[in-house]
């Protein structure tokens, strides 16, 4: 059984309903009142009014959405740089495993920022050219080539990025007739970029014999062969 709550006595019992026992002035010394006073200098303390909560800026929607709005979730994740494989160090020789050139050897030359590959086929021995690759789409081999005298500090994730251009309306007559669809052209400045990375770079290939021959064939596969037990 829930024990029972004391009962509150007042200090000033009524003798019949809104008549009490002791006086204005009894009770003005019985509750201490004018100690309060003398302790303060002759006058009640007065104490600063509580702040009121601010009112929020936009008053929120008398009605709500029948469905669920979903709010994105908080993302904590701290990305870090890509670390690079062991088996792969500036001129290693790797496969490509996807993409365009699939099966194609080229050469690595630098990691970027962004965490992908710079590498290079040359372009005149097997038609790569400077491409950003994920190292997961990629075989490192055991081949190494000599790039001491290749410059790649210029080539950056920026120096990649494509080119936003906005499309241009068409007017009523333009609308039926078929438009020319411009061939995207590759820049000088890009042409001639490539050319000094691979000048340099195939006078070194062309110094190890069969090495310009085995980064122009394409790896494949063929029968009765195990990837398990290749080394590469």
């Amino acid at each position: 059984m829930a024990p029972k709550s004391a009962k509150k006595v007042s200090r000033n019992p009524e003798l019949i309903r809104g008549i009490g026992k002791y006086s204005r002035s009894r009770m003005y010394h019985k509750r201490g009142l004018w100690a309060i006073k003398a302790k303060n200098g002759g006058a009640f303390p007065r104490h600063a009014p509580a702040p009121k909560p601010s009112l929020p800026v936009t008053k929120s929607p008398k009605f709500y959405p029948a469905d669920d709005v979903k709010k994105p979730l908080l993302n904590k994740r701290n990305p870090r740089p890509t670390r690079l494989r062991s088996s792969i160090s500036p001129g290693t020789v790797l496969i490509i495993l996807a993409g365009r050139f699939k099966g194609k050897r080229v050469v690595f030359l630098k990691q970027l920022p962004s965490g992908l590959l710079l590498i290079t086929g040359p372009f005149k021995i097997n038609g790569v050219p400077l491409r950003r690759v994920n190292q997961s789409y990629l075989i490192a081999t055991s081949t190494k080539v000599d790039i001491s005298g290749v410059n790649v500090e210029k080539f950056d994730d920026k120096y990649f990025a494509k080119k936003v251009e906005k499309k241009k309306k068409k007017g009523e007559g333009e609308f039926f007739e078929a438009e020319k669809e411009e061939k995207n052209v590759l820049p000088q400045e890009k042409k001639d970029d490539q050319k000094s990375v691979d000048t340099p770079l195939i006078k070194s290939i062309e110094g190890v014999p069969d090495l310009k021959t085995y980064l122009a064939a394409r790896f494949s596969l063929k029968a009765g062969m195990k990837p398990h037990e290749l080394v590469f």
